[in-house]
């Protein structure tokens, strides 16, 4: 009898904690949000989230409001979508709300690295010496002459060569813009006796390959990051993850010239701090995701928004015309390509302005935090929410500001001269009278901010600086729509586009 007690106890008690689990008791407290738990238990909302993030989350706040609560997999995350709370969310204490908790999960699943306490700081302080001040403008130009090297090596002048090329815009400008960074950062084929040439030509021919793999890894690094992948994909992403692993390995990359102190001083730290050597080489993999993943598709979108709109093409190029004129660098029949530096690109405030347009009609990752105890919120209506310990608060900018009309008059325009003023300077934003600190947010907020937004932008306005002054660019139809974007990639940066666009480009002298 004794037994069958025990028995039952344990059934009920499993039970209960299963229902638990499954969010069937979770109810709302006072002052918390609106909660939704869906209609099928743990999953919630994850199917409808997966599908296209952004319209749910646009119903779910024609439904609750500014602030609500979901359940998505099994976590409850609380979205703030009023733009006048994100200060207080991004600056409160890691204490209260922890960014890492999150991060740390990705990481782990789609790149296989397990980050130690040391990591972050030394990320930070690496990034903040080397993608930063002197150190980025040491970048900067290697950066420069990777992008001449890949770019320019088969090029020649004179009117009878002065032949139009066709090509897909998207994969032109992400495999460029990959390729230059990648070997900025991660160090150019020493001679070992061979011309200068033939190494370059090894540059060329390596960095094209290992940017055929990274795209077959791109395409399944949403699902994977959802852990969604079927059975044969899995194995795939396993195969590219070891692939990556031994192509970048530290043995590897210490064998090369000119690697970036970057690179180098991260990987001489995370060895000091006693991280083992397989675990290190997944770190390299991570960074070159993290620095190479969103630049060459947002650099696509920014010159195919030119394309689409002469009067911005016009403006742009005229600017960088005049950068190169002053820098007693002016492109003509015979001469170099033009040696962009840091403090070039610092005097263009309308490719500074064009860039920040697409970046807000096209980037669109979500913010979290995990929530480590009880913190509360006050809206700019006056109301005070609670965040629930053990929940997630997430922002989701694209919605919430970047496309609030309310903030950017016709949001779905592309406006090249939205955030510049007439003389130059950056243009402030208002919502309901009342000046708005976050008005544009690709590179996150915060703690979590992205330390390498300088380097990021960097390289795509030289890519965009040296088409511009370089080729004549038209789109081989006219008429070409911008392509919709898939609707996959919702959280994870820079929009992709479901098809590609043909362009065609000659030299201009």
């Amino acid at each position: 009898m004794v037994l069958w007690v025990i028995l039952l106890c344990t059934l009920v008690s499993s039970l209960l904690g299963g229902l638990y689990v499954l969010g069937v008791f979770r109810r709302r407290r006072p002052n918390e949000p609106p909660l939704d738990k869906g209609t099928i238990p743990w999953l919630g909302y994850l199917l409808e989230f997966r599908k296209d993030s952004s319209e749910f989350l646009k119903r779910m706040q024609r439904k609750h409001g500014d602030v609500f609560t979901v359940l998505i997999g099994g976590y409850y995350f609380t979205f703030v979508m009023d733009p006048f709370c994100f200060g207080s969310i991004v600056k409160e204490s890691r204490s209260k709300l922890d960014f890492r908790t999150s991060a740390t999960q990705l990481v782990v699943q789609v790149f296989g690295y397990k980050p130690t306490e040391a990591t972050h700081s030394i990320v930070h302080a690496s990034s903040t010496k080397h993608l930063m001040g002197d150190g980025l403008s040491v970048l900067t130009q290697a950066t420069m002459e990777n992008l001449r090297k890949v770019m320019f090596f088969n090029l020649s002048s004179g009117e009878e060569k002065r032949v139009w090329k066709e090509e897909n815009l998207f994969h032109y400008c992400y495999n460029i813009v990959f390729r230059a960074g990648y070997l900025a950062l991660y160090g150019t084929e020493p001679p070992r006796g061979a011309s200068k040439e033939k190494a370059e030509e090894q540059d060329r021919l390596l960095s094209n390959q290992l940017f055929q793999e990274f795209r077959k890894y791109d395409r399944l690094f949403p699902r994977l990051a959802f852990a969604l992948l079927p059975p044969k994909d899995k194995r795939e992403a396993e195969r590219l993850k070891r692939h990556f692993w031994n192509m970048l390995s530290v043995k590897k990359a210490w064998q090369k010239d000119n690697i970036s102190a970057w690179i180098s001083d991260q990987d001489q730290l995370l060895a000091e701090n006693g991280v083992p050597e397989y675990m290190r080489d997944r770190f390299m993999f991570m960074l070159l995701w993290a620095s190479q993943g969103n630049t060459g598709p947002t650099a696509f979108w920014l010159l195919l928004y030119l394309l689409k709109h002469p009067e911005a093409l016009k403006a742009v190029r005229d600017e960088v015309e005049k950068v190169s004129r002053e820098s007693r660098q002016e492109v003509k029949a015979g001469s170099p390509p033009v040696a962009i530096t840091r403090d070039m690109l610092n005097q263009t405030p309308l490719l500074d302005s064009a860039l920040e347009e697409t970046l807000r009609l096209v980037a669109a990752p979500v913010l979290v935090r995990a929530v480590l105890e009880d913190t509360h919120l006050r809206t700019s209506s006056g109301t005070e929410v609670t965040l629930r310990k053990g929940d997630r608060v997430a922002l989701f900018p694209h919605i919430s500001v970047q496309m609030n009309p309310e903030i950017h008059k016709e949001p779905h325009k592309f406006k090249y001269d939205r955030f510049v003023n007439p003389d130059g300077t950056k243009k402030d934003f208002y919502r309901n009278g009342k000046k708005l600190k976050f008005v544009n947010m690709p590179w996150g907020a915060g703690v979590s901010t992205c330390p390498g937004r300088f380097f990021a932008t960097a390289e795509m306005k030289l890519f965009v600086f040296l088409m511009l002054s370089h080729f004549d660019l038209e789109l081989v139809n006219e008429e070409e729509e911008i392509p919709a974007i898939d609707i996959s990639r919702w959280g994870f940066g820079t929009m992709q586009p479901v098809r590609d666009v043909r362009f065609r480009y000659r030299p201009r002298f």
